[in-house]
């Protein structure tokens, strides 16, 4: 098993910067492919962003590529998404997930979410 906490969350200005940070505690975190996705309200969880277990590969939904980047500390157990350019768009609740597959379409562990508010 593994426990996840996300935090970083707040309101920030269209063209704004927020980090995201997801620790893990519990079993090995190398042993876990990670990924960010998020939730809008009235509309269905969607994928965001992935990274292996090493960090040496990730991946990108279209709609935030080249404005979002995901990164791993496996030293520190956390997962970081870093959002550059945001857009009133990508107001949602931000998970963290973790599931031994990469790209996973349905992690096996969620955190509990962090609120993005992004003001026009």
């Amino acid at each position: 098993q593994v426990q996840l906490v996300e935090s970083g969350g707040g309101l920030v200005q269209a063209g704004g910067s927020l980090r995201l940070s997801c620790a893990a505690s519990g079993r090995m975190f190398s042993s876990y492919a990670m990924s960010w996705f998020r939730q809008a309200p009235g509309k269905e969880r969607e994928f965001v962003a992935a990274i292996s277990r090493s960090g040496g590969s990730t991946y990108y939904a279209d709609s935030v590529k080249g404005r979002f980047t995901i990164s791993r500390d496996n030293a520190k157990n956390t997962v970081y998404l870093q959002m550059n350019g945001l857009k009133p768009l990508d107001t949602a609740v931000y998970y963290c997930a973790a599931d031994p597959q990469y790209l996973d379409a349905w992690p096996d562990y969620w955190g509990q979410g962090t609120q993005v508010t992004v003001s026009s």
